[in-house]
C-alpha cells in the first residue's frame, strides 16, 4: 500500500489539497493521474482515502471515498538518545526507528554531546518519511531538546532503563520484566553518559541495562535497542 501523509487532515473532509511539493511528487514522480485511488494519513490514526480528481502539478486534489480510525496497538517506546555530530546518522535512527515502531523520541543534551542544537523541521520531516515507507497510520512523537539532568528528573512513569558502555551491574535487554509493557531506554552520544549522568540515573530509579557485547555507534545502539523490544514483545506476544 502507498500511503501519503497530510498533517492537517480530518476525518470529515471530503476534499484534500496536496502541498506544492506533495502535489509535484504526485505528478511527476508517481505519474499519478485523475481516477487513481489513493491512502493518505494524519499521523493520528486516520486513513483517508480518495480519488486523485486534478492533477496540476503545483495542487493535486483529491475527493473522498471512505475515511477509516485505526486504533493504535503498538505498546508505547519512548527512546531519549543524544543527537549525534552527523546528521546523517541521526536521521538514519530516526527513519529506522520510526519504521521499527518507536512511539516517542526525546532528543537530549549529555555533557559528552558534541551536537548541541538539532532541527526539528528537518527530523519531523524524516520521521514522515518513515511513516510513510512502513505504511503505519501513527506518528512518533518529537518532543523538543531537553538537557540530561531536566528529562532525568521529569519523573517518568514507564519502565527506565539506561543503556551504556561503562563496567558495572547493567543487565541485559532481553532479561527486563515486563517488556511489553510502556518503555523507556536512554541513549547517550558517541563519548558516552558520564559517570556523574550514570549516577543521576540510578538515583532516579533507572536500571542500568546492556544491549550486546559490542560497543556501538549512539545512532546503532537507538536502532538496536528498537529492534530487541520489538522481536521480544512479539515474542511475548506469542506465547
Amino acid at each position: 500500500m502507498e500511503l501519503f501523509y497530510s498533517e492537517n487532515l480530518r476525518y470529515t473532509d471530503e476534499t484534500l489539497f496536496f502541498s506544492k511539493e506533495e502535489s509535484r511528487h504526485l505528478n511527476k514522480v508517481l505519474r499519478k493521474k485523475p481516477g487513481d485511488l489513493i491512502s493518505v494519513t494524519n499521523g493520528e490514526g486516520l486513513e483517508w482515502k480518495g480519488e486523485i480528481v486534478s492533477t496540476d502539478i503545483r495542487k493535486v486534489v483529491a475527493q473522498k471515498t471512505e475515511s477509516l480510525f485505526h486504533q493504535n496497538k503498538i505498546t508505547p517506546l519512548h527512546i531519549a538518545i543524544a543527537p549525534t555530530k552527523s546528521n546523517d546518522r541521526m536521521e538514519w535512527f530516526l527513519e529506522k526507528a520510526t519504521e521499527i515502531g518507536v512511539t516517542q523520541i526525546t532528543p537530549i543534551l549529555c555533557q559528552h554531546s558534541e551536537r548541541k542544537t538539532i532541527k526539528t523541521d528537518r527530523m519531523k520531516k524524516i520521521l514522515v518519511g518513515g511513516l510513510k515507507q512502513s505504511a503505519q497510520f501513527y506518528l512518533p512523537k518529537l518532543n523538543p531538546l531537553l538537557s540530561y539532568e531536566d528529562f532525568i528528573g521529569l519523573g517518568h512513569k514507564d519502565i527506565k532503563l539506561l543503556a551504556h558502555c561503562q563496567k558495572g551491574n547493567k543487565k541485559d535487554l532481553s532479561l527486563i520484566e515486563n517488556l511489553d509493557g510502556n518503555l523507556l531506554i536512554v541513549i547517550g552520544p558517541e563519548g558516552d553518559f558520564s559517570e556523574v549522568e550514570i549516577e543521576m540515573a540510578r538515583e532516579m530509579v533507572f536500571t542500568e541495562i546492556t544491549l550486546g557485547s559490542q560497543r556501538l555507534r549512539t545512532e546503532t545502539a537507538g536502532v538496536v535497542a528498537c529492534s530487541k523490544v520489538a522481536t521480544f514483545r512479539e515474542i511475548l506476544k506469542n506465547k
